[in-house]
């Protein structure tokens, strides 16, 4: 039976519902938000209220995408997803070098202490204290994907090492993946090296491509089996092209069963609970009617149903 792993523990994937692909949840005072105060998200009611609204307006579940050491909190992602009625898929893994301090133990870890921490995190629990200090209480709450990230720059070494742990503990557990691209870039070479890796391309994802704006670039990501995900619809402006549309236009005919979407509001300032716009319902209040003006109606429950419930599932 497939079933799908939330902070709050597995449902079977029927349950799954209306499904955002990347969102932010909860961003923990952390070093994540000493150099970026504008993500700073630790606000459980005013997270609640604008989860809540999301649920009253259709939407059932959100993929939280601050892995390990990065603001996770998975006691708050609880309490959230408890007073919401929203599920809320947690992830394992490690975001970009950026993130965290330059002698942080991502580095210095071999890739098999890695795997070990991911499989961990997957099968007994995060860790209270999200690994930022000597001891590790593990809660029930545990993580139901793996993500990691690539920035402007070709992959390195040591994002190699990354890609093996992630593969390792995906391939031991069964947890989808997720990951981050900078606009898009090293998209192919990410979906290149999963490959290569022999990862279930059917429950790996690569987020943002949608800021890469090339029809031909999104196909040649899309060929390669590999779903993605497109956030940015909110973020163009007004008085220009909103390429995530256009990629919409072109590609959902094509690869119905690859494209998922989400808000990636990282941003306090994205949340209107915090007094800023667009607000988490974006989607459901802009993407229906959209595809209904262009004959594409029918692609809805692939972008929110059908292709979140495959991804996101664990087969066994």
């Amino acid at each position: 039976m497939s079933f799908f792993r939330t902070v709050l523990g597995d449902l079977p994937i029927s349950q799954m519902g209306l499904t955002y692909s990347h969102e932010h949840i909860v961003i923990e005072d952390s070093y994540v938000t000493a150099g970026h105060p504008e993500f700073l998200l630790n606000d459980s009611s005013l997270i609640s209220q604008e989860l809540h609204s999301f649920y009253l307006a259709g939407g059932r579940t959100v993929v939280d995408t601050m892995p390990a050491n990065c603001g996770r909190n998975a006691l708050k992602l609880a309490e959230v997803s408890r007073n919401s009625k929203v599920q809320i898929i947690v992830p394992t893994g490690i975001h970009l070098e950026k993130y965290y301090p330059r002698n942080h133990w991502r580095y210095t870890y071999s890739e098999d202490e890695l795997s070990r921490l991911f499989i961990a995190d997957i099968e007994k629990g995060i860790d209270q204290f999200d690994y930022s200090g000597p001891f590790i209480k593990r809660t029930k709450h545990k993580a139901g994907l793996i993500k990691l990230a690539t920035g402007d720059d070709p992959i390195n070494k040591h994002q190699e090492k990354i890609f093996n742990a992630v593969v390792n503990a995906h391939l031991a557990t069964g947890a989808p993946i997720l990951t981050h691209t900078n606009f898009g870039r090293q998209a192919l070479e990410q979906a290149l090296l999963f490959k290569k890796l022999g990862a279930n391309l059917e429950h790996v994802v690569l987020s943002h491509i949608d800021r890469a704006k090339e029809v031909d670039y999104n196909r040649a990501v899309l060929d390669i089996g590999v779903k993605v995900e497109y956030d940015s619809a909110f973020r163009w402006k007004k008085d220009g092209p909103n390429y995530t549309l256009n990629l919409l236009l072109e590609l959902l005919p094509e690869y119905p069963e690859q494209i998922t979407m989400g808000m990636d509001m990282a941003k306090n300032a994205y949340w209107k609970s915090y007094g800023g716009t667009p607000g988490l319902n974006f989607l459901i209040d802009t993407i229906p009617a959209f595809l209904k003006e262009h004959d594409l109606e029918k692609f809805y429950d692939y972008i929110f149903f059908k292709n979140p419930k495959k991804l996101y599932s664990f087969e066994v």
